[in-house]
């Protein structure tokens, strides 16, 4: 699937790409983590959550009593959202991307998905609101035996230490509760 991944073309994404985004982690993960794309740092090096949201994502999973390297950890979409720099990404791309990443549940098999941001969260709960279910544990009838738990992505934690680092620090004590 990496190679696959490595060279899709699926989307206008792979004309500014440096490198793909797959994901890492445990291939039996009990865990997965979804965000919402590559940075700046992970287009440099191809592995996800690796700059400042990496480090809080894995102070956060600490929290919850998982080790970085027992979880596994992707994004809706597999390449830097560009130009302009960080911006969400669009209807097509997610579509584009999202085979991928039922790809990767069916192998990696998590029993838990943690949900980070607004963007990965609609992916799986379209109809749903983010803030309405964040901190809680969720059901998906296409996902029979899956767990989705959702919280804010640790960007939010980073414009806003003051307020939102609390909220999923909580969030992730709840994690840690099931782990």
């Amino acid at each position: 699937m990496v190679q696959e991944i490595g060279a899709c073309k699926r989307c206008r994404l792979w004309k500014v790409r440096n490198k793909t985004v797959p994901g890492e982690g445990s291939a039996r993960a009990k865990y997965m983590v979804i965000g919402q794309g590559p940075g700046a740092e992970e287009d440099k090096t191809g592995r996800p959550f690796i700059g400042r949201s990496g480090n809080l994502l894995t102070g956060f999973l600490k929290k919850a009593g998982l080790e970085r390297e027992e979880v596994f950890i992707t994004s809706a979409v597999k390449c830097f959202p560009t130009p302009p720099p960080n911006r969400k990404p669009k209807n097509d791309e997610l579509a584009a991307c999202f085979p991928y990443l039922e790809s990767q549940i069916g192998l990696v098999g998590p029993e838990k998905i943690i949900l980070v941001g607004e963007i990965a969260f609609n992916l799986f709960f379209p109809k749903k609101r983010l803030k309405d279910f964040r901190g809680t544990w969720l059901n998906n009838e296409k996902y029979p035996g899956k767990e989705f738990f959702a919280t804010y992505h640790p960007a939010a934690a980073l414009r806003f230490p003051g307020i939102w680092k609390k909220v999923i620090d909580r969030d992730f004590l709840e994690i840690g509760k099931r782990v």
